[in-house]
């Protein structure tokens, strides 16, 4: 399994998008040869190409590093170096690193598999979600979740599923000291972005989210005094990717729906596209123990979304199998159905 979009994305193309019988031409960036943002000649490794592959880096040709597309304006098949326009088709001139693949004409580009990515994780809500259990003490009247000085991914969050707290004996105003938990009732309250509030020390404070949902979310407890730990599970909200290095665990994925995301992109990158015979090939057979008839591009991408349905509707039943919705009356959440 993969531990951050890097990976995902190097998964995606080693299960759907480049058999290996069918690899796009590659090469490096030559060692010691990094190159900065502004860089226009490139210095590659020629032992990695053929002399038909150099000749293909000739003028007009588009060639990938990591995700910055360029155009090829010359090529010096003597000295191994490249001439190029950074940036080409809306992707950003980075810098780059000795060793860092080069890929001439990729048919699915890096970029293109990145959106394509933040897309099917953007999809998977509400069919599925991430659960996020945060200690909460209560406090007279709302508690923000969150500070103002770290606001974190909070207004991702969606509903309570439940609350719980080993303050238990209400009516003496005691905790318990053993293992026993009981269900506090709590509402989810929403706040507008910005929201500005008063301290405990008066000092007026402004929460504000700039990216993601615009909303402040509180949480109001009932039947329980201040002070007390309460833990919260939450409904979430997938957090959009915003880099490669972004983890999994971070954006609330689990594991197995990795593969539900994969066959996602895969469906979306080969719609209505002609695709590689190699390539139509190489799906069908990572497709075959699902017995899917596959055959055009578009019957492919119809076996594509049908096996990504089935492995949707697996995860779907083991979330709402773990956690069943919650009570909820006039607002306040009792707790998790039985």
């Amino acid at each position: 399994m993969s531990t951050n979009i890097t990976g995902l994305i190097d998964r995606v193309f080693r299960e759907y998008l480049e058999p290996n019988d069918d690899l796009t031409s590659y090469t490096a960036v030559a060692d010691g040869s990094g190159f900065n943002s502004s860089a226009t000649s490139i210095s590659f490794n020629g032992d990695l190409l053929t002399l038909e592959e150099k000749d293909a880096m000739d003028a007009g040709t588009i060639i990938e590093c990591e995700q910055e597309l360029m155009y090829c304006t010359d090529v010096d098949i003597i000295n191994n170096t490249v001439t190029v326009v950074r940036g080409a088709l809306g992707t950003t001139a980075v810098e780059h690193l000795a060793g860092k693949i080069i890929k001439i004409a990729p048919v699915f580009t890096r970029k293109a598999v990145f959106d394509a990515v933040k897309d099917q994780i953007n999809n998977l809500f509400p069919s599925l979600f991430a659960v996020d259990t945060q200690s909460i003490e209560t406090g007279d009247g709302y508690t923000l979740i969150g500070s103002y000085d770290s606001v974190g991914t909070h207004n991702y969050i969606v509903s309570v599923i439940s609350a719980i707290s080993q303050y238990t004996d209400f009516s003496s105003g005691s905790d318990t000291t053993g293992v026993n938990f009981s269900v506090v009732p709590c509402s989810l309250v929403e706040l507008p972005n910005p929201f500005v509030y008063t301290d405990s020390t008066g000092t007026e404070r402004t929460f504000t989210y700039s990216s993601g949902p615009s909303v402040v979310h509180a949480i109001q407890f009932s039947s329980i005094s201040s002070g007390k730990t309460t833990y919260v599970t939450f409904k979430k909200k997938f957090i959009e990717p915003t880099a490669e290095t972004d983890t999994l665990a971070n954006i609330g994925l689990e594991p197995e729906y990795e593969p539900i995301i994969m066959a996602g992109v895969a469906a979306q990158l080969v719609s209505s596209r002609d695709i590689p015979t190699a390539t139509s090939s190489y799906i069908s057979e990572q497709l075959s123990v699902s017995n899917y008839p596959v055959g055009s591009s578009n019957s492919l991408r119809n076996s594509l979304l049908q096996y990504q349905q089935l492995l949707l509707n697996q995860a779907r039943k083991f979330l709402r199998a773990k956690y069943p919705e919650s009570v909820s009356v006039d607002g306040v959440v009792y707790g998790i159905q039985s």
